[in-house]
């Protein structure tokens, strides 16, 4: 099974894109030689969207990991296929996408407020939450909020960045969560980097999709800290209405 070339690594904001068919799964999944549709993983939802070809178009559910680097796209019910071979044109849904990007970017932004060890993390289009190893939970979640929009606040520019799996092993304390580790055998690892230089106030392994600057985030408020277990505390946040 043919890699699919992952196009939202490159370029996140991009909506639409034509590809090329190259196979079919048995549970009537279609995959691209390249996508737009991020797929299912560290937390973080598949897009959703549509496909338009010749004579057909249908509704994208989701998207998930298939076998050796294919990105399996998920209809939303049963429905005729794209046939191997053909060209289609990839539209998604956007508003959803861009929720993603800005929970995404917000939850990097919560690991720094809480320097705690992350056991676990979702994401939604308008809300996200983490769960910290933490004995106690914190006292006053009207500090944590401030504290979390004033990163957002300063519109700090989010890079990618790649090292080695090797360079990865020479500093463990850039992985902050317990429950998913890094992928490896690819030889490098994507990074993540929140502002610049002396300004820099994150950089952490992560496959996700992500906004350019946080100031694209908007403002926070911290829905709810719960007891997740003796060591475990989940801090949901969630877009200010």
């Amino acid at each position: 099974m043919t890699t699919t070339e992952t196009l939202f690594l490159d370029d996140p904001y991009r909506t639409t894109a034509t590809a090329r068919v190259i196979g079919q799964t048995e549970e009537g999944g279609v995959i691209l030689d390249r996508t737009i549709f991020y797929a299912r993983g560290g937390g973080q939802p598949g897009d959703s969207g549509t496909l338009d070809w010749e004579g057909g178009r249908i509704p994208i559910a989701t998207a998930v990991k298939g076998e050796a680097g294919a990105i399996v796209l998920i209809p939303s019910e049963p429905a005729a296929l794209p046939p191997v071979g053909a060209e289609v044109e990839q539209r998604l849904d956007w508003d959803r996408r861009l929720g993603h990007m800005r929970i995404h970017t917000a939850l990097h932004l919560l690991s720094v407020v809480i320097p705690l060890p992350v056991t676990g993390g979702a994401i939604a289009a308008d809300k996200g939450r983490l769960d910290f190893h933490m004995p106690y939970a914190p006292e006053d979640k009207k500090v944590l909020e401030g504290q979390l929009n004033a990163l957002v606040t300063r519109d700090l520019p989010v890079h990618i960045d790649w090292i080695t799996e090797e360079e990865l092993d020479a500093k463990p304390d850039l992985v902050k969560t317990l429950s998913v580790q890094p992928p490896r055998g690819a030889g490098q690892i994507r990074l993540v980097q929140i502002g610049e230089d002396k300004a820099r106030v994150d950089l952490q392994p992560c496959g996700g999709t992500h906004v350019a600057r946080t100031s694209e985030i908007g403002k926070l408020t911290v829905t709810k800290i719960e007891n997740k277990g003796k060591q475990n505390r989940r801090v949901t946040i969630a877009f200010a209405s």
